[in-house]
């Protein structure tokens, strides 16, 4: 991992000035002559900068996106607990960390740092920027902002504006771990339970009825307590806590719901419309949190663009999961191609409605 540190002031789009910036970044693979083969990486939530690591279908040696062919970047967002400028950070000004007093940081903001590091690994074009969920929010945003930068973009279960039943979602994980009494305090164990009950709150609407159905279903008919569905939230609650910061989680679920292109552009069409990158946009069938309706809005006004519908028992979490069937849609899309509309690959597509044990569960979203 690497840090860029900009020294200069850093305007927020709120206005409020952040007295300089870290961003923790990866990168593999080296940049050509031209400067035009990066691949860029806009990670979801609670994920770090090391794609190599979380989304490893995709990303590394023989993958679609391989580091023999492109330079690839993954930044950690600003607000994150994992290298880059967040809550538990120290305040220039105060010399203490910011804590509760950290600003909003917006979807908008955090492409602009991502802009200053791109111009800093003086990367002329963007051959492919491409995220899910957050991440295809940052990757539409700065498909927006610098349109002749980014020559394709592929965004997976996303939208051009945080819909109001994502924003509930959000609130009521914010609910949560303010019932906390210690998330506030400045010690490594505050937030801990609010945490924890916050990301089972997330996980209903990180998967839905048939993945709870399909995996803990009990076989037991005479069981009446202790249930294997309630033992999953609280370890998928734990496996958060172990590893991210509780105020991080409350900033960045603020930033995504500032989500929205239409600001200061006039509408979401209007904005759409401006994007001159190549577009695949993927939608999960399943998806309770990013419905395919809101895929096939942006496909309504992006120019060259196209949607892909894919079948995962996963539901949203599926932009992790299913790396097969999306490699397969990347790959030709990449290489300048149209999709091979082969039985073989339209089976991918169809992708799965079953059980596979080898799949992971929502680690890094």
């Amino acid at each position: 991992m690497k840090i860029f540190h900009i020294q200069e002031d850093f305007v927020l789009e709120s206005g409020v000035v952040l007295n300089g910036i870290d961003i923790a970044y990866h990168t593999y693979g080296t940049l050509n002559p031209a400067a035009d083969n990066a691949v860029w990486v806009c990670h979801a939530l609670t994920a770090n900068s090391d794609v190599a690591d979380w989304w490893s279908g995709l990303v590394g040696p023989g993958r679609v996106i391989d580091p023999d062919q492109y330079f690839i970047v993954c930044a950690n967002i600003l607000g994150s607990c994992y290298g880059s400028t967040g809550p538990q950070e120290n305040n220039p000004k105060t010399g203490v960390p910011f804590g509760k007093d950290f600003p909003l940081v917006t979807i908008r903001d955090i492409v602009n740092a991502q802009i200053m590091l791109r111009k800093h690994l003086e990367i002329n074009k963007i051959r492919l920027a491409l995220g899910g969920s957050m991440g295809g929010q940052q990757a539409l945003e700065w498909a927006v902002m610098e349109p002749e930068k980014l020559e394709q973009i592929c965004v997976l279960a996303t939208n051009a504006k945080h819909s109001p039943w994502g924003i509930a979602f959000n609130e009521a994980q914010r609910m949560a771990i303010e019932t906390d009494p210690t998330t506030y305090d400045n010690h490594k164990d505050a937030g801990r339970a609010g945490l924890a009950a916050a990301r089972a709150v997330a996980m209903l609407s990180y998967r839905n009825y048939l993945t709870y159905q399909s995996t803990q279903s009990e076989s037991d008919d005479h069981k009446i307590d202790n249930f294997s569905a309630s033992s999953y939230q609280r370890h998928q609650g734990k496996k958060l806590v172990d590893r991210f910061n509780v105020l991080s989680y409350l900033s960045l679920s603020r930033s995504m719901d500032s989500h929205n292109l239409a600001r200061g552009r006039g509408s979401i069409a209007e904005a759409l419309q401006s994007i001159r990158a190549r577009t695949l946009v993927i939608g999960i069938r399943t998806d309770v949190l990013f419905p395919i309706e809101e895929q096939s809005l942006l496909t309504t006004y992006i120019p060259r663009s196209r949607l892909e519908i894919i079948d995962s028992l996963y539901g949203h979490d599926g932009f992790l999961v299913e790396t097969e069937v999306i490699g397969a849609l990347v790959k030709p899309f990449l290489a300048g191609k149209s999709f091979l509309n082969s039985k073989e690959a339209r089976k991918l597509v169809k992708g799965r409605l079953s059980v596979d044990p080898a799949m992971p569960g929502s680690e890094t979203f």
